[in-house]
């Protein structure tokens, strides 16, 4: 069936826009990518996935202008210990960067990596599995133009965690990555991510976690106000696995997180979840597709947004259990705290159950600060801006407490609390 002629011109204009990199471990895995990409076009805003959120400024030939914001804070995860790797604009910076060694980790350069590479068995594998039943032309986009990222082959428990730092330096950068991540049975690593990466952002993460292996995920997106960016986690669960994801989003005025997550060994668990602090000309997606296709696992989605001054956020989470996956939990909440009445929040929540032994739930609400509250802290002394930050950090406290270590919990709370201080000030 071919394309409509709106969508075919603009995904013909993209891509005569980009060039294919040839050779190499990953040529087959690109030219499939590519022809997806054909098959399917770029998202519209006639598609039904993306009702909410208009892709134009993600699909467009040239990349918007972002000016990258001066930053007012010490960098997040800075005083932590930790091998660092830096991309600027969407490249590796060798002379920024740690020497990639951490104990129990290899790490590579995707655009090093040597023609027979373990990778070949992930990359573009589970982004291409993630299409079903939900084109992600986006990702596909990804897998095929991708010519910088990282190679994470998690062979112990790794000694201290990975941090990738997005530098964004070009006004005009339009930065495609992509990471593989391959946990071993057995093994655990921390991933830290943070930074503005780019004017146009197009990010992609695939991780293959192994039976018993354990991979934590903690993202911060922020410090430039004029971000346009789109990422997919695609991970697969062994058996008895572990993946743990949380993303803190402030400032950008367009951002998609797309988490697509399948278990196919029993006794796994995966939590994601997220919290997004919007002001004004600011759009924040999260989208979530969970299958569970093995039996007694366990998935969590918990996503808070705070916006104010007409800022949009949008849900759309789906738990899929199929036939045989018994003794499923799945739960499922999203939740807004708009601070004036210019504010949206649109959800979206899906349960599709084909085995009849589970224990699944979803929910969504969104309201304004509870003027009880309120006033119980103000009959207590409390400035009411004060006491409106109290609050706005206690509403997203469910879902910043899914990160395991209490550390970054700390770290994270207080940059909402300065978040919240600047615009108070």
């Amino acid at each position: 069936m071919s394309l409509p002629k709106a969508k075919q011109d603009a995904t013909d204009a993209r891509l005569n826009a980009l060039t294919l990199p040839e050779g190499g471990w990953a040529e087959a895995a690109r030219r499939d990518a590519l022809s997806r990409v054909q098959a399917m076009g770029l998202p519209t805003a006639r598609d039904e996935y993306w009702k909410y959120t208009r892709p134009d400024a993600l699909v467009s030939v040239d990349a918007p202008e972002a000016a990258a914001m001066e930053a007012h804070e010490a960098p997040i995860f800075g005083a932590r210990d930790r091998v660092e790797v830096v991309f600027v604009d969407g490249v590796f910076d060798a002379e920024a960067s740690d020497d990639l060694a951490i104990e129990g980790v290899t790490i590579e350069r995707l655009a090093d990596a040597s023609d027979i590479h373990w990778a070949k068995d992930i990359y573009g594998v589970l982004e291409s599995n993630g299409q079903t039943p939900v084109n992600r032309p986006l990702a596909a986009l990804n897998t095929a133009f991708a010519s910088d990222g990282l190679l994470i082959h998690v062979t112990g428990k790794a000694s201290k965690p990975l941090h990738i730092n997005y530098v964004h330096k070009d006004a005009r950068s339009d930065a495609i990555l992509h990471h593989v991540v391959k946990v071993d049975a057995g093994a655990e690593l921390t991933i830290l991510e943070n930074g503005a990466a780019a004017a146009r952002f197009n990010h992609v993460m695939e991780a293959d976690i192994a039976d018993g292996g354990a991979l934590h995920h903690v993202r911060a997106q922020g410090r430039d106000h004029d971000r346009r960016a789109v990422t997919h986690t695609f991970t697969r669960l062994g058996a008895e696995s572990t993946f743990k994801s949380f993303t803190l989003t402030v400032n950008g005025v367009l951002t998609r997180n797309e988490a697509i997550i399948e278990f196919t060994g029993d006794d796994a668990v995966a939590h994601v979840a997220g919290a997004c602090m919007g002001d004004g000309a600011f759009h924040h997606d999260d989208t979530v597709f969970i299958t569970h296709d093995a039996v007694n696992c366990e998935s969590r989605q918990v996503f808070k947004k705070v916006l104010r001054n007409g800022a949009v956020g949008v849900f759309q989470g789906k738990i899929l259990v199929k036939e045989g996956a018994q003794k499923t939990d799945g739960y499922q909440i999203s939740q807004s705290l708009l601070l004036d009445d210019d504010s949206q929040f649109l959800a979206k929540p899906e349960l599709e159950i084909y085995a009849d032994d589970v224990a699944c739930s979803h929910g969504s609400t969104s309201g304004a600060i509870d003027e009880d509250s309120l006033f119980y802290l103000r009959a207590r002394g409390v400035p009411r801006g004060a006491a409106e930050d109290m609050m706005t950090i206690a509403f997203i406290a469910e879902a910043v407490q899914e990160i395991e270590d209490e550390t970054l919990q700390e770290e994270l709370n207080e940059r909402v609390a300065a978040w919240l201080a600047r615009r108070r000030g």
